[in-house]
């Protein structure tokens, strides 16, 4: 545009030179100059504009202030061009927020894992207070005493409450056990949904996976013991349960707890030690798993079901393969004695 003014300007008659032989008029001549000095204004305009378009299209220039989070496009309407602008986020800006959604996962995942135990926590108690159901069934079903923990268990050591097994190399069958006509024999109810086994599934080791990580009070539930007048304890028969009648204190007497062994790492294991063997009075290694947010869960003889923390371990010792405190693996009560699972 500058340029065609240029020639309009350049081509105009402008004095006598052009015409000598016709005289100026002065009205022309004025004419004329108003004419060069709006032209010369709109170049002077134009130069301007060009000189502006030519900055914008170069972002680098030192000393151009421009806006980072916004980028201007022309875009043409009517006889002019009007520049539309187009909002978006900084590079600052974004990393503000990935911080901030950073800092509030932080936050929640804590409480996210809490509340999914929790949630386990209570599957877990209900499949125990179905499996302390089971045995009172059993019981009304065989002369009031509760189903076997191990019949035959230092002889032959086939059948267990959660399954049999042909040989003592196999691992026990939960499809078959004395429980199984009350709990069926998926073994879903014989599974707790916090355990968690890091040996595969075909291990050796594993031989009670159908306990489902579920211990039963053996030494005084799972068979029927007599106490001497010594106050030590002889074994009767481990082919029938203790009798319903013989338990004093239903309500302050284990039945069924959250179990596990360590054997190099946890295995599931069937049954719960108590502080000393009532047959020994040795301390035996502890068998009672806090799984559940340093807690475990308990059924007692009663059916109720609750939580305890753990008050007592003990160190390592050459038949365990591992720290028994370091794995959640220890007691509950107060009393450094057998009165929360024997019949007193």
């Amino acid at each position: 545009m500058a340029n065609r003014l240029h020639r309009i300007i350049a081509v105009a008659p402008v004095g006598r030179a052009h015409r000598p032989d016709i005289p100026l008029d002065p009205i022309s001549t004025a004419t004329v100059r108003e004419r060069r000095r709006v032209a010369g204004g709109m170049v002077h305009a134009c130069v301007a504009m060009q000189r502006a378009d030519d900055v914008m299209e170069r972002p680098n220039v030192p000393g151009l202030l421009r806006a980072s989070s916004r980028n201007t496009c022309p875009r043409k309407r009517g006889h002019g061009i009007q520049r539309q602008t187009v909002s978006g986020f900084t590079l600052v800006e974004l990393l503000i927020v990935v911080s901030i959604i950073g800092l509030l996962m932080a936050i929640l995942l804590p409480s996210l894992r809490k509340a999914r135990e929790q949630a386990r926590t209570a599957v877990c108690g209900s499949n125990l207070r179905q499996i302390a159901l089971a045995n009172e069934l059993y019981a009304n079903d065989n002369n009031h005493c509760y189903c076997p923990g191990a019949i035959d268990f230092m002889a032959h050591n086939l059948h267990r409450w959660h399954g049999t097994r042909d040989q003592q190399s196999q691992p026990f069958d939960g499809r078959d056990g004395p429980l199984v006509p009350y709990i069926g024999p998926e073994g879903n109810i014989r599974a707790c949904p916090s355990m968690r086994i890091n040996l595969p599934e075909g291990s050796s080791c594993r031989f009670e996976k159908n306990c489902g990580g579920y211990g039963y009070n053996l030494s005084f539930i799972g068979r029927q013991l007599e106490r001497t007048s010594l106050g030590f304890y002889h074994l009767v028969t481990d082919r029938a349960g203790a009798h319903t009648d013989r338990i004093r204190r239903p309500a302050r007497t284990i039945m069924f707890a959250d179990s596990a062994f360590l054997d190099g790492s946890l295995i599931e294991y069937s049954f719960l030690e108590p502080r000393f063997f009532p047959l020994y009075g040795t301390r035996p290694n502890p068998t009672i798993h806090f799984r559940h947010n340093k807690a475990t869960n308990v059924v007692w003889c009663d059916g109720h079901v609750d939580q305890q923390q753990r008050t007592l371990t003990r160190e390592p010792s050459a038949f365990y393969d591992g720290d028994p405190g370091r794995n959640d693996l220890g007691w509950f009560g107060m009393v450094d004695d057998n009165q929360l699972f024997d019949l007193q």
